[in-house]
């Protein structure tokens, strides 16, 4: 399996994917009984997989509604004048901010973002809007998550890749 030009991985690499990406606190020694490898070549194989930048980090998954941020927002954004990197920066400078896009269609970029009341989600629209280089705006509130993330091991098994 390829990932890009120097990140070729092997079938070890996709075991330890997919049994991080359902728990990344999970135990090297734990990883190498269910991949039937030693402890040391699990190591070293997470290791390279840091290095290529395939694993990025590790953290806990966060449940937002139950800390009060219940209300999500997707924004679309039309921007004029070329300014589209400057504008999506200054927008993904806002730690309400999960997400930025690049997209296809009527607007030009798609912005995901978690508040904690509407007076917020309000200000950040405003803000966007003070861009001179910002036409319009569409934003869209999500009434109800049916699902959100999903596993490389899903994913794999999907595809049918392992």
């Amino acid at each position: 399996m390829e990932n890009s030009k120097n990140s070729s991985i092997d079938n070890v690499d996709v075991g330890i994917l997919k049994i991080l990406s359902k728990d990344g606190r999970i135990a090297f020694n734990k990883i190498a009984s269910e991949l039937n490898k030693s402890p040391v070549t699990i190591k070293k194989h997470v290791e390279d997989l840091e290095e290529k930048g395939i694993i990025e980090g590790y953290g806990a998954q966060i449940n937002f509604e139950k800390l009060g941020y219940n209300i999500i927002a997707f924004i679309e954004i039309t921007v004029s004048k070329g300014q589209m990197l400057e504008v999506e920066e200054k927008i993904a400078a806002n730690p309400n901010v999960f997400g930025v896009y690049d997209i296809t269609g009527t607007y030009d970029a798609l912005v995901m973002a978690r508040f904690k009341s509407r007076t917020q989600l309000s200000a950040m629209i405003k803000d966007i809007h003070k861009s001179p280089n910002v036409e319009r705006t569409n934003t869209h509130m999500i009434l109800n998550v049916i699902k959100e993330g999903t596993s490389l091991k899903e994913i794999l098994e999907n595809e049918n890749l392992d």
